[in-house]
């Protein structure tokens, strides 16, 4: 990946976009990440795929300690 860094906050109306441009000498995937007033692309070539499942991981597991989180907070308001 090339360096920069950027933060936004990801809302439930989020979305997410993936085009395919298979352009037979300079071929790439484009994943649209975006909301109202922030979109990022990340450009994807061949050779990359791995880096995208790697993301998707990455994503799973940041889902995952979210809903717990979530439980945990659910769980101590019941004992209030």
């Amino acid at each position: 990946m090339q360096t920069i860094t950027t933060s936004a906050h990801i809302e439930p109306d989020t979305h997410f976009r993936v085009t395919p441009f298979p352009d037979p000498a300079h071929p790439f995937v484009s994943l649209r990440i975006g909301g109202d007033f922030v979109e990022i692309a990340l450009l994807a070539a061949p050779g990359t795929s791995e880096a995208l499942r790697n993301l998707a991981a990455a994503a799973i597991e940041a889902a995952g300690a979210l809903d717990a989180m979530t439980a945990d907070a659910a769980e101590v308001s019941s004992r209030g």
